[in-house]
């Protein structure tokens, strides 16, 4: 799509790349794939790097797989009417799809997602389900394999998904080379968390929603109301009182109360050491972050992890 997300891409090729010889020459032997568009002019991804196709859109059926990469999603919603075409055409050839990144919504587009599980990383999950009610969203874990349907989170995701193709039709260790060579651990399955969990708020003012969404998008360095109010346009006076309306706390006590869960969430299911946690989360030091969790959770970090 316009604007693809240039890391899910490159991750998924060159994790191919690395499982299709044995040696460091990067021939299609074992595993072979191109790059398709509706004719030969150049992609432009998000970060502005372009991508030239090799081929237009040859006949699907040829194919073990058809990728749809996303990115933005202004263009990913709107853009590109002929690569929707080629997933349909692709479906009726009964090839499995793979969605890396908002490339699940372009799925969704061509009408390939009904009241399927559909893989969205907790950044767009409300993107998701705002607009579409007939998709199953998945936000809690990495990817979802629905048999001819394959989405994962986007990012570097798409080379565990790509070491998850390997091994199925190559086997493990090539699966585990490619990712060794990526200067990666062994591939994570499809079902371990993605790095922020997915939150529900229930608010329902558009600011309010806005507002959360800057709020989940800068935890290690959280914004002043004045940053906020700025960003959304309005007064420091309004976002206050917005919040105060819909959430019943102010906006700097609910925006502790979600850098908390965050670290709680990283207790949970990360080996990352409470310092580095304190900083991950925006707290200036340990015993900051520590006093705010015990007040918060009726722990201190280091009682919740030994128990």
């Amino acid at each position: 799509m316009p604007s693809f997300t240039l890391l899910p891409f490159s991750a998924f090729v060159d994790a191919l790349r690395l499982a299709a010889d044995e040696g460091d020459h990067s021939e299609q032997i074992h595993c072979r794939w191109t790059v398709m568009g509706p004719d030969l002019k150049k992609i432009t991804s998000s970060a502005g790097v372009a991508i030239e196709p090799w081929e237009t859109y040859r006949d699907p059926a040829e194919f073990d797989y058809i990728v749809v990469v996303g990115g933005l999603l202004s263009e990913t919603l709107h853009g590109n009417q002929h690569l929707i075409d080629y997933l349909q055409r692709s479906d009726r050839a009964h090839v499995p799809i793979i969605g890396l990144c908002t490339g699940s919504f372009a799925m969704i587009r061509a009408g390939l997602m009904h009241n399927r599980r559909c893989c969205v990383s907790w950044f767009h999950h409300k993107d998701l389900t705002d607009r579409f009610s007939d998709v199953v969203p998945v936000a809690d874990q990495l990817f979802v394999d629905d048999g001819d349907r394959i989405t994962c989170a986007g990012g570097a995701v798409a080379a565990d998904l790509a070491a998850y193709i390997i091994e199925r039709h190559l086997g493990q260790s090539w699966a585990r080379k490619s990712l060794r060579i990526l200067v990666m651990d062994n591939p994570r399955p499809a079902n371990a968390p993605q790095p922020q969990p997915t939150s529900d708020y229930q608010v329902k003012n558009k600011w309010v929603v806005r507002a959360l969404l800057l709020m989940e998008q800068n935890l290690s360095r959280p914004l002043s109301t004045d940053e906020i109010a700025d960003r959304l346009n309005i007064s420091k006076r309004q976002i206050e009182r917005l919040f105060m309306s819909d959430t019943g706390k102010s906006l700097q006590k609910f925006y502790r109360a979600i850098r908390l869960s965050y670290g709680l969430w990283l207790l949970q299911n990360t080996s990352r050491s409470i310092t580095d946690i304190a900083q991950e989360c925006g707290f200036a030091d340990t015993a900051h972050f520590s006093r705010a969790f015990r007040t918060n959770f009726d722990k201190r970090p280091t009682e919740f992890r030994q128990s």
